[in-house]
């Protein structure tokens, strides 16, 4: 069985945790600061818009960070600069990629050529035993309890059912906002926890100032799924501008969202002509004006650096 061995062992960190790759939030300097403070964090590969930025960032981790790095990597048909980014990992030999929504074969294949670990989203066995055949190095669970896109099984029940099932390390992925809840998933048998929203509000985060406050100021019970920003259900702040909009898309996104590319077009047009109310209708949600966050922004009470986040959450 290897599914007894720890977060800590599989990647050398002091702290069996993973600040989590998060869209738009996650970046360099936050991964230096994680690695400063005996965890390791990971950065979605499409958080840079060309390979020669995503390259800047690897190389910039590579010379810097003082512990493990790694990136998340959007290995589906969507992800056009997916075979460029995956290449990039591979020269850079970074610690590890989590890969999401999508088979991860060709990832493992090339990435265990390089000497890098795989580790795989998954929300349910059956996809967990299809990646664990294929050599995946650990199983990322994302749970009920996960901001931004979420499982549909509490940690409770997934977390004992892949640890009794699969025979590779499980990272818990949801649920978790403070030392306490930390504790809970590695009494459940988990490697190690991978924590997200608790960082949004962090010194080193690029977002806004209000996205910041938003996360102190809002909690648990103002996190709300949505699904107009990219079709599937995504865990959101619940602010004013999100009530008035309403989170389900209406029958114009739902006609875009089938086809990718005339959504682009007809974006395209709407900013050529001005056509403002037919751009409001259909594009009403961006990542810019409406935010993600899980309900662990319950216990995020101030903007602080990486650091003493981490010192809280470890410590308690």
């Amino acid at each position: 069985m290897k599914n007894n061995v720890s977060l800590t062992e599989l990647l050398n960190i002091k702290h069996p945790v993973i600040m989590a790759p998060m869209f738009l939030v996650s970046n360099v300097a936050m991964l230096l600061e994680a690695g400063k403070a005996g965890i390791t964090g990971c950065v979605p590969a499409l958080n840079y818009r060309t390979i020669e930025e995503f390259e800047a960032a690897l190389k910039e981790l590579d010379e810097k960070c003082e512990g493990p790095y790694g990136v998340n990597l959007i290995v589906n048909k969507s992800n056009f600069l997916y075979k460029e980014q995956l290449k990039s990992c591979c020269e850079y030999k970074v610690d590890y990629i989590i890969t999401s929504l999508g088979s991860p074969e060709e990832t493992i294949n090339m990435a265990h050529k390089a000497g890098v670990k795989v580790f795989c989203d998954v929300v349910n066995l059956e996809y967990a035993k299809k990646v664990e055949g294929l050599g995946a190095d650990a199983l990322i669970a994302v749970n009920k309890e996960a901001g931004g896109h979420f499982g549909p099984t509490s940690y409770e029940e997934l977390v004992p059912l892949l640890v009794e099932n699969c025979n590779i390390p499980v990272i818990s992925a949801g649920g978790v906002g403070n030392h306490e809840q930390m504790q809970k998933m590695l009494n459940l048998g988990a490697a190690g926890v991978s924590v997200g929203s608790l960082f949004i509000a962090s010194t080193e985060s690029d977002v806004s100032q209000e996205y910041k406050e938003a996360c102190v100021t809002y909690g648990a019970k103002d996190i709300v799924a949505s699904n107009k920003l990219s079709g599937s259900d995504c865990t959101v702040i619940n602010t004013p501008y999100v009530k008035e909009m309403g989170t389900q898309q209406n029958g114009l996104e739902r006609f875009l969202n089938k086809n990718k590319r005339l959504k682009k077009c007809i974006k395209d047009f709407t900013f050529y002509k001005g056509m403002k109310k037919f751009e409001k209708a259909a594009f009403s949600a961006t990542y810019k004006t409406v935010w993600c966050a899980g309900p662990s922004i319950e216990h995020v009470k101030a903007v602080r650096p990486v650091g003493e986040i981490v010192k809280d959450l470890v410590n308690g």
